[in-house]
């Protein structure tokens, strides 16, 4: 069964990936109010060791609060999108994450690398991420490093 063929097809698939670019630069700029808009309000994140995050609104919270003291860069490539309905769709983006912050006097920072796992909708007129679980499959950190800081 094709659920989008042709030219809609490039066009959800080009807007899905400029909803991923923004997500990480906003991430990575801390503008919570882009982050936040580009997710369902009943959005769902699983992030490693943190508990599952079931709205949008909580996943806002915690990531600004964790993060404040981060600087990121987050890459995110190779996308494999597959549309289930016109309006639905999911993804696997490869990823490399590299945290960096201050502990104590010394620098410090994580370095990983897996996949995000995300499942996106059209609402409104515009793609949106409804789920997100991030899977690191190898990480680095600098010697004596704490990931995440306190």
């Amino acid at each position: 069964m094709v659920v989008l063929s042709g030219i809609k097809k490039l066009q959800a698939l080009e807007e899905i990936r400029l909803l991923k670019a923004r997500r990480d630069r906003a991430a990575d700029t801390k503008d919570w109010v882009l982050y936040e808009s580009l997710h369902a309000p009943d959005h769902r994140s699983i992030n490693g060791d943190y508990p599952p995050w079931t709205s949008a609104a909580e996943m806002i919270a915690n990531i600004s609060r964790i993060m404040a003291g981060l600087t990121t860069l987050h890459h995110s490539h190779t996308p494999e999108i597959e549309f289930v309905t016109p309006v639905r769709a999911r993804g696997i983006w490869a990823m490399k994450g590299l945290s960096l912050w201050k502990q104590g006097e010394e620098d410090h920072w994580f370095l990983a690398f897996g996949h995000y796992f995300e499942t996106y909708e059209r609402r409104g007129g515009a793609w949106l991420f409804t789920s997100r679980e991030v899977k690191y499959y190898h990480t680095l950190s600098s010697p004596g490093a704490t990931f995440p800081p306190k």
